[in-house]
């Protein structure tokens, strides 16, 4: 399940729905431990392969080219140049690079039957809840109350 607060748009001053990240983010060693759990791969093989994912990536994508990882996304190298930009095009030069980036584009899933294309990073399952400020229990805890509001209180809903 994920959760959202209510933000107020300061440019029409209407109130929307916004996403919010609760507790702490996963770790490498958390998401090494479920990998390693639902496949024949072990904890350590799979933290030796993600230890050393970025580094490859970086060195891939050094050498002028995206990174695309399938069901995940694409990886690929942008720029941020100085502001004042010059009069032609043979001026141009890497002088003027002032940031480099890494930008990640989530890999698409083909249309539904209404036409809507979602992100493979989504859950197919997921349900959106308001979020009230309490801790969220694990998952694997046996919890019957919903964080964010009582069952059938009208704080939770579900966003396709």
């Amino acid at each position: 399940m994920a959760f959202y607060n209510a933000m107020q748009l300061k440019s029409n001053g209407k109130w929307y729905p916004q996403a919010v990240q609760v507790d702490q983010p996963f770790t490498t060693k958390e998401l090494a431990d479920a990998l390693a759990e639902i496949s024949t791969v072990s904890y350590a093989d799979v933290m030796a392969v993600l230890g050393n994912l970025p580094g490859v990536m970086g060195k891939m994508m050094a050498q002028g080219r995206s990174v695309r990882m399938e069901g995940l996304g694409t990886f690929r190298l942008t720029i941020n140049a100085e502001k004042q930009g010059v009069d032609t095009a043979d001026e141009v030069s890497d002088a003027q690079i002032k940031a480099v980036r890494i930008r990640f584009t989530p890999e698409t899933r083909r249309p539904t039957k209404s036409g809507a294309v979602t992100r493979a990073l989504v859950d197919d399952d997921l349900r959106w809840v308001r979020y009230d400020g309490t801790p969220v229990p694990d998952e694997d805890e046996e919890d019957t109350e919903e964080p964010g509001g009582e069952p059938g209180s009208g704080e939770e809903g579900s966003l396709g």
